[in-house]
């Protein structure tokens, strides 16, 4: 009797210690968490946060970049975004909004060999432009489109 009652006595502390990891997100990459941007989250213009980001590297509009946003969002407080390419060597993308207190909606590191291929949700003040910004071996290359919001987001 002893031998069944250490074995499950082990099990049940096996399982809450292995609960407690998973819950706390102890067994989760690095390199998937989320972290707060810290280039171009005090900027209030949409130029300035792209150059707080990405530096003097002009920008070129590209066709080779998918950047699908509903036309009209009937919440601007969850407006799902995704942004797709195939250009070659893609390193980052990055996410704005041009009337946005904060323009700077969001922005993912690449690795190499990654898709480049993101999705999301941003909040929008108000209608306005949503501009995707890919590096891709070193150059920058832009796309983007008109959003309605009936119903604001953020306020600012």
């Amino acid at each position: 009797m002893n031998i069944i009652r250490r074995s499950f006595l082990k099990s049940v502390l096996a399982g809450s210690v292995a609960g407690v990891i998973l819950g706390s997100g102890g067994l989760l990459p690095l390199q998937v968490l989320a972290e707060a941007p810290k280039e171009g989250a005090e900027t209030k213009a949409v130029n300035d946060a792209i150059h707080s980001v990405y530096g003097d590297t002009p920008v070129a509009d590209s066709s080779d970049i998918v950047l699908q946003v509903p036309d009209t969002a009937e919440n601007g407080a969850v407006v799902p975004v995704s942004v797709q390419t195939n250009l070659p060597k893609v390193e980052s993308i990055s996410i704005f909004v041009q009337d946005n207190p904060t323009p700077l909606a969001a922005s993912f590191e690449l690795g190499p060999g990654m898709e480049a291929d993101v999705a999301t949700r941003i909040k929008m003040a108000k209608s306005s432009t949503v501009i995707a910004v890919v590096r891709a071996d070193g150059k920058l290359y832009s796309t983007r489109k008109n959003v309605k919001v009936t119903v604001g987001g953020c306020a600012g």
